[in-house]
């Protein structure tokens, strides 16, 4: 069996810990690698080599430090294939999802590698009589990012490519349930002239994180998981004074008005809510019907979803893959559960799904619940997995409503034909993200992601503008060169005359 790394300072440095997590191939159900979990003393070591490498790096000229994202860039689209099946082994999802996703990376890689422009202050002469004044925007120290298993290589790049252009150094604690994509991609780093110490992938559990959290030599840290780990990063890295951007969890809701296109609509369900077996964070878990929306929309859904292609990864035929453990399948089907024990519909039912030749993969059919009110378990809480719930509402406002209360506000969508009920939402849906005949409404990396309420601790969203913000610190200069008269001491508070 292989036994993976951790890349500290340029190298694989093999765990020094006894303890080790297992990585499974979920179409299967096999072992197919142990990672080390990393001891509080390895991630110190990390650290270290992160913030020794921090001045040289700091003070590298931004269009080096494109240059090299660019020669990152290219590296990544050549071993594009490797890095999805090693996404596909370890995660599960269907190859081409997992090409798209690695595709919404480089998307960020391609956004980085204008930082020179991004980076360019403010500058005006003569606030006051020979004073000048500028700002600048300068890197913040060692940043870490704590990546999910839904997104092993594109969560990442929505974080480290940003950082480092930004001239900080980046230590990466990726999930262990599927960290082979990011410990290949600090290869590619490597490869492509990233100095040693610049970026550090280690590999463990919560003992990593709370070293993480609690080192003084870390600045920043960016974090993507569920909610309760998400509050949990934020308290603890704000607690040691950290910049802290923690994306939680989320119950996106699709709002389906009677007019709406429901061909149109069917099909951006199916691929939201089933895409990628549900495990999304912009996965649409919840459609909700408007008036006679409610009967048409379940009579086309109910045979498409019965109809899904469930099957591993690698099979060209697959329309969706295997959660990503035996565990997260087990949490799945006792939500299916708990909707048929609370008396929501259960019209399609997924946990009877058997492949021949895959007995041992975590596999579940697509389940489709109707009639399903808001009091249930399966409306409030995040299921992570490929379960759509219909609620019927009557009315526009309704459905708005529902929208608005619900704990999360990551994002939304609204399909209709009315331009008025489209713009209403959009003004009024209290989620980060909203789509407008868009099921899953990720902006591109020259907009930034992030939700609303408790999708989101911390006051940055994540990549484009906001995460240039997120991983730099203003200054402000004035100066003023002597022009030989002297005016002596004052003792005011100045002003500029």
């Amino acid at each position: 069996m292989k036994t993976l790394h951790h890349a500290i300072n340029g190298r694989s440095v093999a765990g020094t810990s006894d303890r080790f997590g297992p990585v499974f191939d979920p179409a299967t159900g096999e072992q197919t690698a142990r990672v080390p979990l990393a001891s509080p003393e390895e991630t110190a070591a990390a650290v270290a080599a992160a913030h020794a490498a921090f001045p040289a790096w700091a003070a590298t000229p931004p269009l080096r430090r494109a240059r090299l994202l660019f020669k990152f860039k290219e590296l990544v689209e050549r071993h594009a294939d490797e890095l999805a099946r090693l996404i596909t082994g370890e995660h599960g999802k269907i190859l081409s999802d997992a090409m798209g996703s690695l595709t919404r990376g480089l998307e960020v890689v391609e956004f980085a590698c204008g930082i020179p422009h991004l980076l360019k202050g403010e500058y005006t002469d003569n606030v006051g009589t020979g004073v000048d004044a500028w700002s600048m925007r300068l890197p913040l120290g060692v940043c870490v990012g704590i990546t999910p298993f839904n997104f092993p290589a594109m969560v990442p790049m929505w974080m480290f490519p940003v950082a480092l252009a930004c001239g900080n150094t980046f230590v990466l604690k990726p999930s262990e349930k599927d960290p082979s994509a990011s410990l290949r991609l600090a290869e590619l780093l490597s490869e492509a002239g990233l100095p040693p110490g610049v970026f550090n992938v280690v590999n463990g559990d919560r003992i990593a994180v709370d070293a993480l959290l609690s080192d003084t030599r870390v600045m920043a840290v960016s974090f993507v998981g569920s909610t309760p780990i998400a509050e949990h990063v934020y308290r603890t890295a704000a607690a040691f004074g950290k910049r802290v951007q923690a994306l939680g969890g989320a119950k996106n809701h699709m709002v389906v008005m009677p007019d709406a296109d429901m061909d149109q609509a069917t099909d951006a369900l199916m691929g939201a809510a089933y895409g990628s077996a549900g495990e999304r964070c912009m996965a649409v878990s919840v459609a909700v019907a408007v008036g006679r929306a409610g009967d048409v929309l379940v009579g086309k859904l109910a045979p498409r979803v019965r109809a899904l292609k469930v099957g591993p990864g690698t099979a060209p035929d697959s329309e969706m893959g295997p959660l990503v453990t035996a565990e997260h399948l087990a949490k799945v089907r006792g939500y299916i559960d708990q909707g048929v024990a609370e008396g929501a519909d259960l019209v399609v039912d997924g946990r009877n799904l058997k492949l021949q030749g895959y007995e041992n993969g975590y596999y579940l059919g697509g389940t489709l619940f109707d009639r399903v009110a808001p009091a249930m378990r399966v409306y409030k809480e995040e299921i992570f997995g490929p379960v759509l719930s219909i609620v019927r509402v009557r009315e526009f406002a309704d459905a708005l409503h529902l929208v608005n209360t619900h704990e999360y506000g990551n994002g939304a969508a609204i399909f209709t034909r009315d331009g008025d009920a489209a713009r209403e939402f959009q003004m009024q849906a209290q989620a980060g993200m909203i789509g407008v005949n868009v099921p899953i409404p990720v902006p591109m990396a020259f907009h930034s992601f992030g939700g609303w309420k408790r999708s989101l601790f911390g006051d940055h969203h994540m990549h484009g503008p906001e995460g240039v913000r997120f991983y730099t610190k203003m200054k402000a200069v004035t100066g003023r060169w002597p022009a030989g008269i002297r005016a002596g001491a004052e003792f005011v508070m100045p002003t500029m005359r």
